[in-house]
């Protein structure tokens, strides 16, 4: 089966230099490839872990950063930083189009074959991307069930699939709602799974004493592993490793 390699990219978005978390499967040939974007905090050892997992299963993954190196731990400069961000659908489309070039540029990569999977801020970057017209052959998003500028997710011509947890106060019924119509509206080919007595940000573990958690956020194990099958699912179903 051979190894999997792993580096750090450094490329340009939003003013800032980002270090992106690249990582090759075994290999010489060109793969499918998927574009991984992180939660409000920031790109950490968590997410990276995440690309090397998609790597040992076949994929090139970029887990691309959202913060030019920072990972947050105080919630309000995290908020500081992300609240304007996720008010402008255009610098959103900048730092994913940014780290998309990154991994096209990647030579294993297929160019044909990309998918983009994303949580929360990341969550909403991929989907920009989408409404953007950006070539995708699948889009994920875990707690980034943000909804778009009007008539724009027309443009998204790949199954979008949303995961949430019910008991999320952040993602709360009504912005699902929104996002379930918008994407209705579209005619996009969409799913929208919600984990029953899940909290936002249900799939990523707890990280260290130091990080401060809003109110609503929790960590929910059982979840956190269906959520990963479902976005492993959904890779395998629209971009397969062997085609």
């Amino acid at each position: 089966m051979g190894t999997i390699t792993t580096r750090t990219v450094e490329y340009p978005a939003d003013g800032l230099t980002m270090a992106g978390h690249l990582a090759l499967p075994a290999g010489t040939g060109r793969r499918p490839a998927v574009l991984l974007g992180p939660e409000g905090p920031g790109l950490n050892d968590f997410q990276r872990g995440r690309a090397d997992a998609l790597a040992e299963l076949g994929y090139v993954a970029l887990a691309f950063d959202i913060h030019g190196g920072r990972w947050f731990t105080d919630p309000e400069e995290m908020l500081a930083r992300c609240t304007p961000l996720l008010a402008d659908p255009d610098r959103l489309r900048e730092i994913g189009h940014a780290a998309l070039d990154v991994l096209r540029a990647e030579p294993r990569t297929d160019p044909a074959r990309i998918a983009g999977i994303g949580y929360g801020t990341g969550g909403a970057i991929v989907l920009e991307l989408g409404r953007a017209g950006v070539e995708l052959r699948a889009i994920g998003t875990v707690n980034g069930l943000m909804t778009g500028r009007p008539g724009e997710a027309a443009r998204i011509r790949c199954p979008v699939w949303a995961g949430v947890g019910s008991e999320d106060p952040i993602q709360p019924p009504a912005q699902r709602d929104a996002f379930a119509a918008e994407m209705q509206a579209a005619g996009v080919d969409w799913r929208l799974t919600i984990y029953g007595g899940a909290l936002h940000a249900f799939h990523h573990p707890p990280v260290g004493g130091d990080q401060i958690l809003l109110p609503g956020v929790g960590h929910h194990p059982r979840h956190a592993q269906r959520a990963w099958r479902d976005v492993v699912g959904l890779l395998a179903e629209c971009v397969p490793v062997a085609e």
